[in-house]
Parts: structure tokens; C-alpha cells; sequence
């Protein structure tokens, strides 16, 4: 037994404690440098919400100093230093209030205002960010206590994510989306509340001595606001956990009947839409050819009432009236029909035209391997078929053949060139160009 006591004693490696409360008294200021840093982690934590980026918002948790009029506010709990818990509090607050007020500048002259799923994941917090805030709250005062500080700070700085919440507390002010305001800031709350509650739970236990002799009653009040403290976070947390995985159950049992009773019969699915209220729950599917009747429907509802996650879910299976697949294939065959002689006119068009389309191409490459057999001076050669328009407003179409050599063809090569040209591509209009 004394083993195990030794194990999880928390008195070994402790720091001086006049030292330790010396340095929680001088974290809890927020002026000078401490608000300038507090400013630009916002401002960098605002920025990393708004592109959504979770490098640039751990930077943020990292460089903020919020930890320390918390911490200060759950040291003078612990030790019933009045004093110092207003100052703890008032610092907070006043951190509280710049960070709002520099969160909601920025998302209101930010150009973006999409929101992203770091911003959303700060707007529903539940009992998990309840125990996430406590224990990285016993983590840092426990860190704090030490002569070694050692690693563990900065990891409770990330854990605990004061900084972002705020931010998307600001987000909700310059969007004028409230919900998003209230979820996110009572978020804040919670963190605030559960790492003072952690640093007071750990001070009670290390015996931290009182500043003043404090009557049994004022002891009771303390007590009494902080188990005040923990039902009002608690409760509603609880709830929206509660509701969390009911919510989450239900989009799994969903998925697993839409498997079950349709794509493993091979049914294709081409619209899905899941719709989880408490009050009304809804299911609604449309399929690519598959139709149901009204009985296959209701055997359908009956099967889905049977899961206890999906009773009274409203089971939707959108369908026309008419059969429209069927609908559409006779359309298509009858157009077929009527249209048989329009085709067979189509293909003979098509063909004409694409025999046109071999004439006007010809090979350039070839034909320069064959002209310069017979006219090496000719080095490059380009074939096009060319419409030219004379003043009369009439169209005449030519073979234009331009060539490039190191020196211009004498009139009679040109000729020559030229008659060759005609016969070998049969054509009677081939014209020269030189290319300057």
C-alpha cells in the first residue's frame, strides 16, 4: 500500500511554494507586452479559423497567455485569497473582452466568411470538452507546482483550446449568427471554469496553507459557488453530448438499413437526405428505376420503426405518380422510328463531309520528305486549303503551299514545283508563297 502511495505522490519534485504562487501572481496581468501577445495570438488564431488551417490555430494556443488569470483564479480559491481572485478575475475579464472585441474586428473587415469546420467544431461543446478541460486543467497546475516544468504546458495549452472558442465567439458577433456566439463562448466558459475547479481540487490536495484564517462559513460558500459552478456547465453538456450520440446513432442505423433493404438488392440510390431532430426525424430516398408500391412502403416503415434508433423516423421515397422510366423508354423508341429516313440522310451527309475533310488534310511532314528529293533547296513546308474573297465579294478556294529554303526558287523551279505539286496532291490550284 505504501507502495502505490509513493507511486502517486505529488509532493515529490515540488517547487518552493512562495516561489510558485510568486509566479501564478505575475501571469495573471494582463498589460504592457502580456496584451500586445494576447492582441496577435487572437489575430493569428482568427486567421487560422477563417482558412482553416490547424497548424496556424495550435500556434495560437501556444503563444496565448489566458492560462494565467485562470490559473490564478483557482490558486486563490484553493489558499481563500480574495484579493488575488479579484485580480484573477478581473484580468480575465479584460482578456475576455479585447479578445472579442479584436476576434469581431477582423471577421467583420475579413473579405471571408465561409465557415469552416474548425470554426463549426467550436460551436456544440458537450461532456467531453467538460473532461478534456478538467484533466488538462490537473495536467497544468500540477505542471505549474513543479520545480522541473518540463513539456507538459505547452500540450495543455492545445488541449484546452481557450483561444479558438473565443474566436468563433467573435466570428458569431461580426456574422450576427448567435448561436454560433453562444456555442462557442460557452465553450470558453467551460474551459474557464473546469481548469480553475482542476487548480483548485490539486492546491486542496498538495494542503497550500491559507492566506487568512477563513470561517467555516466562508469555506461553505466556496464549496457551495463551486458546485454551482460545476452543475450549470454540467448539465447542459451533458445534454448536448446525450444528444450528440443519439443523433450519431441515428445516421448509423440509417446507413445500415439503406444498405440492407436496398443496395444490397442491388436498388441504386441517386438521392439521400438523413434529417436528425429529436421531434422529427427523417429519412427521404429516391432510386434510379426502382419503384415501390404503397405496400412494399409501409412493410418498409414497419421494418424502420423495429430499430429502436430509428422509431418514428418519417420514411420518404420520392416517385412520381407515372412511370417515368418506363415513360421515357417509349418516347425514345417511338422518336427512333419516326426518325429512321432523317437518319439514313444524317449518315450520307456525314459521310460526304468527312470525305470532304480527307481532301483538305494532307500530310506535310511526307510531302517534304518527297519535295526535297526533287527541290533540296526547299527546307519547310506548310498545306492548307485557303478561301480568298476579291472585291466582287466572290469566293475562290486555292491549295496555298508556303514554303521556306535558303534562298527564293528561280520562276521556272517555281513552275516546276508547282506543276509537280498539282499532281502529286490532285489538286489544279495550288499556289507558292515564299515565307519571309
Amino acid at each position: 500500500m505504501r507502495k502505490i502511495t509513493d507511486l502517486l505522490n505529488l509532493r515529490d519534485g515540488e517547487d518552493d511554494r512562495v516561489k510558485t504562487l510568486e509566479a501564478v501572481k505575475n501571469n495573471i496581468t494582463f498589460k504592457g507586452a502580456n496584451l500586445w501577445i494576447l492582441a496577435c495570438a487572437i489575430i493569428v488564431a482568427s486567421v487560422g479559423l477563417n482558412v482553416n488551417s490547424t497548424a496556424v490555430i495550435i500556434g495560437a494556443m501556444l503563444i496565448s497567455p489566458l492560462m494565467g488569470p485562470i490559473v490564478g483564479a483557482g490558486f486563490a480559491l484553493g489558499i481563500y485569497d480574495f484579493s488575488l481572485l479579484k485580480r484573477s478575475l478581473k484580468n480575465l475579464l479584460t482578456a475576455t473582452v479585447v479578445s472579442l472585441v479584436v476576434s469581431t474586428l477582423y471577421f467583420y473587415l475579413s473579405p471571408f466568411k465561409d465557415v469552416q469546420s474548425e470554426l463549426l467544431a467550436r460551436t456544440s461543446p458537450n461532456i467531453y470538452d467538460i473532461l478534456i478541460a478538467f484533466f488538462g486543467g490537473v495536467v497544468g497546475v500540477i505542471a505549474v507546482t513543479r520545480s522541473e516544468k518540463g513539456n507538459p504546458i505547452p500540450g495543455v495549452a492545445i488541449a484546452t483550446a481557450l483561444m479558438p472558442p473565443l474566436c468563433t465567439a467573435g466570428y458569431g458577433i461580426a456574422t450576427a449568427q448567435w448561436t454560433f456566439f453562444l456555442g462557442a463562448f460557452y465553450l470558453y466558459c467551460i474551459n474557464c471554469v473546469f481548469i480553475g475547479i482542476a487548480t483548485f481540487l490539486i492546491i486542496k490536495y498538495l494542503n497550500y496553507p491559507a492566506v487568512k484564517q477563513v470561517d467555516e462559513r466562508h469555506q461553505k460558500r466556496v464549496k457551495y459557488t463551486i458546485a454551482f459552478l460545476i452543475t450549470i456547465m454540467l448539465v447542459p453538456s451533458s445534454y448536448l453530448a446525450y444528444s450528440l450520440y443519439r443523433e450519431q446513432q441515428f445516421k448509423k442505423n440509417a446507413d445500415l438499413f439503406i444498405e440492407s433493404e436496398f443496395t444490397n438488392k442491388g436498388y441504386t440510390i441517386v438521392y439521400k437526405k438523413t434529417d436528425f431532430n429529436p421531434k422529427a426525424k427523417k429519412l427521404e430516398l429516391a432510386f434510379l428505376s426502382r419503384r415501390f408500391s404503397a405496400l412494399e412502403i409501409k412493410e418498409l416503415k414497419e421494418k424502420l420503426n423495429q430499430n429502436k434508433y430509428l422509431a418514428g423516423t418519417e420514411l420518404q421515397i420520392r416517385q412520381d405518380s407515372t412511370d417515368r422510366f418506363n415513360a421515357l423508354k417509349g418516347d425514345i423508341l417511338s422518336q427512333i422510328k419516326s426518325s429512321e429516313n432523317e437518319m439514313n440522310v444524317k449518315d450520307v451527309k456525314i459521310m460526304q463531309l468527312e470525305k470532304q475533310l480527307t481532301r483538305n488534310k494532307f500530310d506535310n511532314r511526307q510531302i517534304l520528305k518527297e519535295t526535297r528529293v526533287l527541290f533540296p533547296a526547299v527546307s519547310s513546308l506548310s498545306i492548307n486549303k485557303s478561301s480568298l474573297v476579291n472585291q466582287k465579294d466572290s469566293i475562290t478556294t486555292i491549295t496555298a503551299v508556303i514554303y521556306d529554303g535558303a534562298k527564293t526558287l528561280s520562276p521556272a523551279e517555281s513552275d516546276k514545283l508547282k506543276l509537280w505539286l498539282n499532281e502529286r496532291l490532285l489538286v489544279k490550284d495550288v499556289e507558292l508563297f515564299k515565307k519571309h
